[in-house]
């Protein structure tokens, strides 16, 4: 069985310590011979495997999701799995309380998505098989253009998030995370941005894990408020600024969370949001649409209509946001 490892997987590996690509190629090796020996990810077509970090020198515990084909294997996705070290008492007391609370937000928050979650239908395997390539196809291509053009904007994207931490956010939502979110998010966890500018058009970043259930809460904070206010107003005034399928995925910029794009879990397009409530505004980009929308437009800029991109030393600049100041200093993209 042949098995390939993704270049950013490469990259990624070198970062996370001296022994991890070691156990990377040591990995491929066994799955060489052992293709199935992943377990399920929940989603199509990805399986997971644990590498345990203790035995190779200078290396975690790892996290690795692979795609199972018929004659051969690809390995794309790689990151840092959480510590399994025992916790002290206060800890393990400190975690219970925190369960709890948990529990008792995600019972509320059920109660309140009962109404808006008539999506929760079954997932179309072959469809969300696709999706998967899809999303790891355009990502790729964007990361691969940033790390041979941009290499500043690419050093600012952040290594995947685990499985766990996915999953632990998605409980905190309460709500199910989307199959192309879940892959992006295990392809990358967010956006630090180089000199104030995310990577995506508009030079809007990727949200961070935490920076999207900030955010979320936030935003059903804001509803609560205003359901509180809608039981005394006429049906044809009550206000809905935010509903609970919505998830945050974009930001305004890395240090800027004031609005951004969401992915509506309902319908599956993105949407805009803003601290503010102002109205959301119609995006007709499912993030499949978005992201490959974006590598078109690195890979061919000439074509590029809704945003031109262009660099500013190693920093990939989008020319719809970018500062007056540093206009000068832009240089388009040409091909």
């Amino acid at each position: 069985m042949k098995v390939e490892i993704q270049p950013d997987v490469r990259d990624i590996a070198a970062q996370l310590g001296g022994g991890v690509p070691y156990a990377l190629k040591a990995l491929a090796g066994r799955l060489a011979d052992d293709p199935d020996m992943g377990r399920s990810s929940g989603l199509p077509g990805i399986l997971t495997v644990t590498v345990d970090g203790d035995m190779f020198e200078d290396c975690p515990d790892l996290s690795v999701g692979y795609i199972r084909e018929p004659d051969r294997i690809e390995i794309r996705f790689l990151s840092a799995a959480p510590s399994t070290e025992p916790s002290t008492d206060a800890q393990e007391q400190e975690q219970e309380q925190e369960q709890e609370q948990e529990q008792e937000q995600e019972q509320e928050q059920e109660q309140e998505q009962e109404q808006e979650q008539e999506q929760d239908r079954p997932v179309d395997p072959v469809a969300a098989t696709v999706t998967v390539r899809q999303v790891a196809d355009a990502w790729r291509r964007i990361t691969g253009w940033l790390k041979h053009n941009a290499p500043d904007s690419y050093a600012a994207l952040r290594a995947g998030a685990c499985p766990a931490a996915i999953a632990a956010l998605e409980d905190d939502l309460g709500i199910r995370i989307p199959v192309e979110l879940h892959v992006l998010w295990l392809l990358t966890s967010g956006d630090d941005g180089s000199n104030g500018w995310g990577c995506l058009p508009g030079n809007r970043a990727l949200m961070t894990l935490d920076a999207v259930a900030a955010a979320y809460r936030l935003k059903m904070d804001a509803q609560a408020h205003e359901d509180a206010l809608n039981a005394r107003r006429p049906e044809h005034d009550r206000i809905t600024v935010w509903k609970a399928t919505r998830i945050p995925v974009v930001a305004l910029g890395p240090a800027d969370r004031t609005s951004g794009l969401y992915l509506d879990a309902a319908t599956g397009y993105l949407g805009r949001w803003s601290r503010y409530n102002e109205g959301p505004g119609d995006v007709l980009d499912t993030l499949v649409t978005y992201l490959e929308e974006a590598a078109d437009m690195l890979e061919a800029p000439a074509l590029a209509t809704r945003d031109k991109p262009g660099l500013i030393g190693g920093t990939l600049v989008w020319l719809s946001s970018i500062d007056p100041a540093q206009a000068d200093r832009w240089q388009p993209l040409t091909g």
